[in-house]
């Protein structure tokens, strides 16, 4: 017989374990601990495995109950949040959009293609969580996400189904600031040989090809600092300590925030960037504007290949 969850039970559970005894979380619920003990056997009967071991009137946890605990610990969250996204009155309900951040993606590209989505005429609270896209698939894989904005495809091993949207592609520009750009030659790309340099870390996506774009062109330039945060290689640039690469596609965005200078543009060095979902095509109104965006605004011109932009149903 397949065996079903008793979400009352579980809420019994759920409350011994973080009381630590019956005779407390009896307290919380307003119950006897007679009922409150016998619920409990009767939930690990079903289960067909033990969540508690004794130690004396204390209740420890065994490692079935700990796994379970963590499950029970989100599903009372959700239920908790699923409440709270209601008014007293129940009108005025905000659908939330839950959208990963790869840390390694700028967060330029990512406000430019979610900014749109809080102005759709259906209203919705979109909540934006940073991270190692790992992690992120993951989360997506537990349904805790809608989408992740990424500049890789989803990894391969995770067993997770999930689909790569190609948004878009975009060349590299080379910047400077104006008082190191007048101490260096203004050769592109030799004026990079032997120049100051801040280097993206290893987890942005496109450095093995801008690494190899060096070798290709005979140039070594000379890193002086390596960045995960892109924001803080920006910033860095921005003083003047070292020239620094970004998209093409954000560059005038860079030039008014950081008052660098454009020096060229790297167009064999491509970065992409992908919309990471459980949809082989995308229905959500959110997803389907954030699309939209790559293609018509941010990434003018659509990507080619063969994973194209992101698929549109009829």
């Amino acid at each position: 017989m397949a065996r079903t969850l008793n979400y009352k039970h579980l809420r019994y559970f759920w409350m011994v374990a973080k009381c630590g005894s019956i005779a407390r979380a009896a307290e919380r619920l307003h119950l006897t601990p007679h009922a409150v003990g016998g619920q409990l056997t009767q939930f690990e009967q079903g289960l067909g495995v033990a969540l508690f071991a004794r130690s004396g009137r204390l209740r420890r946890l065994t490692e079935a109950g700990q796994r379970l605990l963590d499950y029970a610990d989100r599903i009372f969250a959700l239920g908790d949040e699923a409440l709270a996204s209601m008014d007293e009155s129940g009108r005025n309900l905000r659908p939330r959009m839950r959208i990963g951040i790869a840390d390694s993606l700028p967060k330029s590209i990512a406000s430019s293609l979610l900014r749109p989505i809080l102005r759709l005429d259906t209203p919705m609270r979109l909540i934006c969580i940073e991270g190692r896209l790992p992690h992120l698939v993951g989360e997506l894989a537990m349904h805790r996400l809608d989408a992740v904005l990424a500049d890789r495809v989803a990894p391969s091993g995770l067993s997770v189904r999930a689909f790569s949207h190609l948004l878009g592609r975009s060349s590299l520009t080379l910047f400077g600031a104006p008082e190191l750009l007048e101490r260096l030659s203004n050769d592109f790309p030799a004026m990079l040989d032997g120049a100051p340099f801040l280097m993206p870390g290893e987890d942005v996506a496109f450095r093995p090809a801008l690494v190899q774009w060096f070798a290709d062109a005979d140039i070594e330039p000379s890193v002086v600092a390596e960045f995960d945060d892109l924001a803080l290689l920006k910033a860095f640039g921005q003083s003047g300590d070292g020239l620094f690469v970004a998209q093409t596609a954000i560059a005038q965005f860079i030039v008014s925030q950081y008052r660098v200078h454009r020096v060229a543009e790297i167009e064999a060095v491509k970065e992409e960037v992908y919309l990471i979902s459980t949809e082989r095509l995308l229905t959500h109104p959110g997803l389907r504007e954030m699309s939209r965006v790559a293609r018509e605004g941010l990434f003018a011109a659509p990507p080619d290949g063969p994973t194209g932009t992101a698929e549109q149903p009829e």
